[in-house]
């Protein structure tokens, strides 16, 4: 069977081709600007791609078009589609017919975490034997790739609120009909898509309704907007997890380090076993928390779980190191909320104490250019000892530095802020670059200032 997939260059669209190939249909697809590195991943699945959205790429009738939510009305692929009588689908949908139907599917939804939880059930589930299949919105440093498909019963999957396609307004997770759901946090996103928090609960309500009696919802102990959630109605179990100090949580941590990087994880108040780890920070403890709950309800014990997560190597571009240059560390990560962001500081001023952090925020996402976060930003990176936001074309806010002028700043080329935090920098300082797009390559063009740079 022939799938042809447009806007196949996405992460979620080109696990989905992954997939599909693995499953052994002939895949075929379409995007603009097809580059490395996924290009090459999908080249070297024998994957013939087209470049654009014109309607000739269905002159060879593909039996079906799966239609990635970046595809709008008006593109000359999609009117031709619609007029035709081609079958076509969402990747959701696709993925709950084709690779989920006899599934025990673990999802990892929230406003924050689910690449790095998600990545973490998988790891857990590998390294005791469950073989699992995933589709995942990042590259895992423990597999290589972010989707595979196995024979085994069990599949992980990254569960996003963002909306399924021009003609399913729904969001994605609605589709996946999950036994075992984590939903980490909730706060107001994708203000291109939801005009408030009420909108975004609603559709959270949604997929909590199609989780079955026999399955469990892992939640924080610290989300009213959960709660209102929950309230709306819950037919199923809950196990709730938090840092110390919350032990009324099902699960909890106490942290033997201050970094995070070794804690005691402890169930219903007894202790389950101490986590040593690579990570670092208390996001990463609330999501480790997740996922040993999470997978604890496929059957693996806890135990079992804090020892696979002594391997676990992180998604790239979560705290990603990518180089070192004269004492100087250069860390790449994918925060772009304000919560992601604070939380990103945190993580990293546990690292390294009372050295400097100098820091790039990239105000690329629909959300931030709407500047629904703009009052909290300044205070996100608070942490740091000097930070350049990158205000791209599209912003028309303008922040309120007052105090923090000579700390903080904005700057619109990502040029001029390599150039200016090369300058800042010194021995024993740690650079850290934010953003959920390529940021004009700013990380290596940092490390050829650092080297470059006389000490």
């Amino acid at each position: 069977m022939h799938l042809h997939i447009l806007g196949i260059c996405g992460t979620f669209m080109g696990g989905i081709a992954r997939l599909a190939v693995e499953k052994g249909f002939k895949v075929t697809g379409s995007d603009r600007n097809c580059y490395p590195p996924m290009s090459d991943q999908l080249e070297r699945l024998g994957i013939s791609l087209h470049e654009g959205y014109d309607a000739e790429q269905l002159a060879s009738e593909p039996d079906c078009v799966v239609v990635g939510n970046a595809m709008t009305r008006g593109m000359p692929v999609i009117e031709s589609l619609l007029e035709s009588t081609q079958v076509y689908r969402s990747g959701p949908q696709w993925l709950n017919e084709n690779i989920l139907q006899d599934k025990w599917v673990i999802a990892a939804a929230g406003t924050h975490g689910k690449t790095t939880t998600a990545s973490m059930i998988a790891w857990i589930l590998e390294a005791n034997g469950y073989n699992p299949g995933f589709l995942i919105g990042g590259v895992m440093e423990n597999f290589g790739v972010s989707a595979r498909l196995t024979e085994s019963p069990f599949f992980v999957v990254e569960a996003d609120e963002y909306d399924t396609a021009f003609f399913d307004k729904r969001s994605k997770f609605i589709h996946y009909r999950a036994r075992t759901i984590i939903v980490n946090n909730l706060e107001f996103d994708h203000a291109d898509i939801f005009d408030s928090l009420s909108d975004i609960e609603k559709q959270f309500s949604h997929v909590i309704r199609t989780i079955p009696k026999n399955g469990l919802i892992v939640k924080p102990n610290n989300s009213t907007a959960i709660e209102r959630v929950l309230d709306k109605g819950i037919w199923t179990p809950v196990e709730s997890f938090g840092l110390t100090g919350r032990t009324d949580s099902d699960w909890f941590a106490r942290k033997v380090s201050e970094d995070g990087s070794q804690v005691e994880v402890y169930f219903k108040g007894q202790l389950q076993g101490t986590l040593n780890w690579q990570l670092i920070g208390d996001h990463n403890v609330s999501n480790a928390l997740a996922a040993i709950s999470a997978c604890r309800h496929v059957g693996v014990t806890p135990e079992s779980a804090i020892a696979a997560l002594a391997g676990f190597k992180n998604v790239k571009r979560r705290m990603e190191l990518k180089g070192e240059v004269n004492g100087i560390a250069v860390y790449d990560d994918f925060a772009h909320h304000p919560t992601a962001i604070e939380t990103t500081v945190s993580g990293l001023r546990s690292k390294v104490g009372k050295n400097r952090i100098l820091a790039t925020v990239d105000l690329r996402s629909n959300t931030m250019k709407r500047g629904v976060h703009k009052d909290t930003l300044i205070d996100s990176v608070k942490q740091t000892d000097y930070c350049i936001f990158h205000t791209p074309d599209g912003i028309d806010w303008n922040f309120n530095f007052d105090k923090n002028t000579d700390r903080i700043t904005a700057l619109n080329s990502p040029e001029t802020i390599g150039e200016r935090l090369v300058k800042e920098a010194k021995p024993g300082d740690s650079i850290l670059v934010m953003s959920n797009g390529g940021f004009g390559g700013i990380h290596d063009k940092i490390l050829d200032g650092l080297k470059s740079k006389r000490v």
